[in-house]
């Protein structure tokens, strides 16, 4: 992976910001889509690895859990 990829941002900013809103009525600081952004990745991560144990070569829903 290249180190792009390993900081890409992969949220929505205004999306997650307007949810978090939308829902509690608090603001979302930026850090936050950092940090759900590496949370993320780890899930893809554990999928990938899921999918290539099943020997498929595409994630699907249930290698998320």
């Amino acid at each position: 992976m290249s180190e792009e990829g390993k900081t890409e941002i992969l949220v929505v900013a205004s999306k997650l910001k307007n949810y978090i809103r939308e829902k509690s009525g608090m603001n979302t600081s930026a850090a936050v889509i950092e940090v759900l952004s590496n949370k993320l990745r780890h899930l893809c991560d554990e999928a990938v690895e899921r999918a290539k144990q099943d020997g498929r070569k595409t994630v699907m829903d249930r290698d998320f859990g």
